[in-house]
């Protein structure tokens, strides 16, 4: 097992650019685990940026540490982490990119590697689950996020990153019996918004229910839905109030606190979690790396979990 760079030998500052300064892909004979970048855009509806985001969260995660306390786990010990690098895609073409993602996230996870993939916008999630329901068949979701991502269309196009998840649907590649969305908040275009959502199969958790229900009672909730089913876990960064991630796309006021959504992803130890994602950090708009340090923490917990399950 090949780990992270010591920091008592390199500092942390210094060294490879990798995530968490582990190892690159191709300096190890397998991975179990690898963390990939998808600098990619297009599909925003408002501010961009979120294209720079891989690389802005791999240099906050400078400071990760390899013992994960919230967990009890040393994630890099337990299974083979690895930075996989970045998919790169067309930036002008969405179908092209969405195309290009699915084909090389297919081919990562071949040989049985999981993926924790860094974002760019929520676009990239739509052919990410199809990679990982190819070899899981439908699977749970689990989405953290201020906005719903059901919509049908936007100025006429079906795929944005507003609506990835009406497309999975559409498509088959989520059971419709474990669909949650987590930290929802803010205005809607209508009530038929909420109408559509629920007829697509998805349960909702707002912003206002964790902090009236706790952590504890949310991922009871959670862990029921989710059961013992294949789960993906796809995180918008704005799902934080922006006093915790001022830097993404589309702010919403009302958040959760970083706090809670890491106490609640902690709560999903020992399920069955085969794929993730970290989406919509827009370094340009961030401040002091508020946004891009809480993201690299959320994927370190994502790689945790990964961990856990895999030494069970």
């Amino acid at each position: 097992m090949i780990g992270p760079v010591d920091s008592s030998v390199v500092p942390r500052y210094a060294g490879p650019a990798t995530f968490a300064r582990l190892p690159r892909w191709d300096q190890v004979e397998h991975a179990d685990v690898a963390v990939v970048g998808v600098p990619f855009d297009t599909g925003v509806s408002y501010r961009p940026g979120a294209r720079f985001a891989p690389a802005a969260v791999r240099e906050a995660s400078r400071l990760l540490r390899p013992y994960n306390p919230g967990l009890d786990v040393s994630p890099f010990e337990n299974v083979q982490v690895v930075d996989g690098g970045d998919i790169a895609v067309n930036p002008f073409h969405i179908g092209e990119a969405i195309e290009t993602i699915e084909g090389q996230a297919g081919e990562m996870q071949a040989d049985g590697t999981r993926l924790v993939t860094i974002g760019g916008d929520h676009t990239i999630a739509l052919p990410l689950l199809r990679a990982v329901s190819r070899i899981h068949g439908p699977v749970a979701l689990l989405h953290f996020d201020a906005h719903l991502d059901t919509w049908d269309t936007y100025f006429n196009e079906p795929y944005t990153h507003g609506t990835p998840f009406r497309r999975a649907v559409e498509e088959g590649i989520l059971d419709t019996s474990a669909l949650s969305h987590v930290g929802t908040r803010g205005p809607l275009y209508g009530k038929r918004d909420l109408e559509d959502d629920r007829r697509l199969g998805f349960g909702i958790v707002t912003s206002s229910d964790v902090m009236r229900r706790g952590v504890d009672e949310t991922v009871s909730a959670l862990r029921d839905r989710i059961g013992d089913r294949p789960l993906y876990v796809s995180i918008d960064i704005d799902v934080l109030d922006p006093a915790h991630a001022p830097g993404t796309g589309t702010p919403e006021a009302g958040g959760m606190t970083s706090r809670e959504l890491l106490e609640i992803l902690r709560g999903l130890a020992g399920l069955h979690l085969v794929g993730a994602d970290v989406v919509e950090v827009a370094p340009a708009y961030d401040h002091a790396d508020i946004t891009s340090v809480a993201a690299s923490h959320v994927a370190y917990d994502l790689v945790s979990l990964m961990s856990l399950k895999e030494s069970m």
